[in-house]
């Protein structure tokens, strides 16, 4: 099993979230972040004024998959997400140990 963790714009999240639907993935956790990159940071406007920050901010999705679904995942994520410009994000695809469900006590692929 792997875990796929991919930062993304937040203006591409639908067309990620559909592009996982369109392969079988219906589950995935997502969390707001803030990083810093090539693009060094946002511009935001509040109340008239901008205001330049020194981060951007980005999705983050995790999913744990089964191997054998890891390249279709990637293939999905990339396809969706990319625009060609700086700050398009990162995927990291990481070895996953064990996993249990807390409910049942399965583990591994019946956890899943």
């Amino acid at each position: 099993m792997k875990k796929i963790e991919a930062i993304i714009r937040h203006s591409l999240y639908k067309k990620v979230k559909y592009a996982l639907r369109d392969i079988g993935i219906n589950f995935f956790t997502m969390y707001e972040v803030k990083g810093r990159g090539l693009q060094k940071g946002d511009a935001i406007k509040y109340r008239g004024s901008v205001i330049n920050t020194d981060y951007i901010s980005r999705l983050q999705i995790e999913i744990i998959a089964n191997d054998d679904k890891v390249e279709a995942i990637v293939d999905a994520i990339l396809n969706s997400a990319r625009t060609g410009e700086v700050g398009d994000g990162k995927i990291v695809i990481s070895p996953v140990e064990k996993i249990i469900r807390i409910r049942t006590g399965d583990v591994q692929d019946n956890a899943l």
